[in-house]
């Protein structure tokens, strides 16, 4: 058993809202609400928005990395972001399991990265658990688009506009569907 409440939602235990030290949760959780409400209101400046972003991660917004807002986070402290990557219009990033996004990545308007889930058993069902997504370099993941817990993209895959990730997706594919598919040929249009 990891040692801190945080430790161990990011090991993926489950985690009880019963829990004596889930007030810490509690409070970064609206942390990152006051943070994303100073950004998704008004408008600023590229600069000023990774500024922010910053204050919302905790660390500092990467080299070229930019985001259109709204954007929208449940817990912003284990929100990895590479360089250059973008994020379009009213992303939504669950990232209490961790989210680990490459470097070049494009993330089209309304995708949605969720790392947490809940439990099956209706009497514990506010219990959570989470398991972290990894999105490697230079993926684009298409509009709309919904990344479920546990789930990790290789390096320069599509995810199409609409797909519903429920598992691997091999670095070079494309994905769509719900649930997503891997299609017969890669990005560069070669069989696979």
């Amino acid at each position: 058993m990891a040692e801190d409440i945080f430790a161990q939602e990011l090991a993926g235990e489950v985690i009880s809202v019963q829990d004596p030290e889930y007030g810490k949760i509690h409070e970064t959780i609206r942390q990152a609400q006051r943070i994303t409400a100073d950004l998704n209101t008004g408008c600023h400046n590229p600069e000023e928005a990774r500024e922010i972003f910053a204050r919302l991660t905790g660390r500092s917004a990467p080299e070229g990395f930019r985001l259109n807002p709204p954007f929208y986070t449940d817990f912003g402290r284990n929100l990895h972001v590479g360089r250059g990557s973008f994020f379009n219009f009213g992303c939504v990033c669950m990232d209490r399991g961790g989210i680990w996004i490459g470097e070049d990545v494009l993330i089209g308007p309304q995708v949605q990265l969720l790392t947490i889930s809940h439990q099956k058993d209706p009497f514990s069902r506010r219990d959570t658990v989470c398991q972290p997504i990894s999105i490697g370099d230079r993926v684009w993941i298409g509009a709309g688009a919904i990344l479920l817990p546990g789930v990790s993209v290789g390096e320069n895959a599509i995810i199409g506009a609409g797909a519903v990730v429920t598992r691997y997706v091999p670095p070079n594919a494309v994905a769509v569907g719900n649930p997503a598919r891997i299609l017969e040929k890669d990005v560069f249009g070669r069989e696979r």
